[in-house]
């Protein structure tokens, strides 16, 4: 009988060891990406908060493709997300500065950036599109030589419009830079396709055309963007995503916000 509580009481012991040994390696990972957070147990991502349908404000409240992807992503790494709404201009540089762990923002891979940045697994393919006045005689990117292109500083559609000897007019809001091709200031804007759709379902784009330049540009691989320190919260990121993809989250909420799956 001795011998039979003595073996009950190793199996126990050696399943409490094992339990407690699969727990600490939970906690080392955890403390790994805490070790690098903004603020313990929460993921702080830096976002523009105006850009629909990735992140906007509805009824005063954040939405969107990345607000929704965001929470679904930090809640996957057992943390609470957290968002910052900052302008583009400051956006990339307040990542740089730790006012964030990460940026979802439709940013794209790009060289430049991966000379001081980390970037995650793509989550969607945005593809570029030319907004121009109806009438307009523009009707590819190399129409857009000498012309008056709106486009974001430091964005890929400014570098486009570079590559394609446009005249950048820098302006960053999606609505007001239509405003400068309604008003004749600009003779176009590159921008996603996705964000065209998105405006036209609540705008009107009376006297305005929208040019999918897909086979002159391919389209942008979408991910996020960590700080090259942050190796233990981009890999816990990447896990949670890829979680997430295989189990349909990204492709529904891609058809929820764009009306149709861009993950591909």
């Amino acid at each position: 009988m001795m011998k039979f509580w003595k073996k009950a009481l190793l199996t126990v012991a050696a399943l409490t060891l094992g339990t407690s040994a699969g727990i600490s390696s939970i906690h080392a990972a955890s403390s790994a990406v805490n070790s690098e957070l903004k603020n313990k147990g929460e993921l702080t991502i830096g976002l523009e908060g105006t850009y629909s349908p990735y992140s906007y404000r509805k009824n005063n409240k954040l939405t969107g493709f990345e607000v929704d992807l965001g929470k679904a992503v930090a809640k996957k790494m057992g943390l609470k997300a957290k968002f910052v709404p900052t302008k583009w201009d400051s956006l990339v540089a307040g990542l740089g500065s730790g006012k964030y762990d990460v940026v979802m923002n439709n940013i794209t891979q790009t060289p430049e950036r991966a000379k001081q940045y980390n970037f995650s697994t793509p989550y969607i393919k945005s593809r570029f599109a030319l907004i121009v006045p109806a009438d307009s005689k523009i009707k590819s990117l190399k129409d857009i030589k000498g012309k008056k292109v709106v486009a974001g500083t430091g964005t890929n559609n400014a570098d486009i419009a570079k590559k394609f000897g446009a005249k950048l007019v820098p302006n960053g809001d999606f609505a007001s830079a239509v405003g400068m091709i309604k008003q004749g200031r600009a003779d176009a804007e590159i921008n996603s396709r996705e964000a065209w759709y998105a405006y036209s379902k609540k705008n009107s784009t009376k006297g305005l055309k929208m040019i999918d330049v897909s086979s002159e540009q391919k389209p942008a691989k979408i991910s996020a963007l960590f700080n090259k320190k942050d190796t233990a919260i981009q890999s816990s990121y990447n896990k949670a995503l890829k979680e997430l993809q295989q189990d349909g989250t990204v492709k529904k909420l891609s058809e929820k916000y764009f009306g149709a799956d861009i993950t591909e």
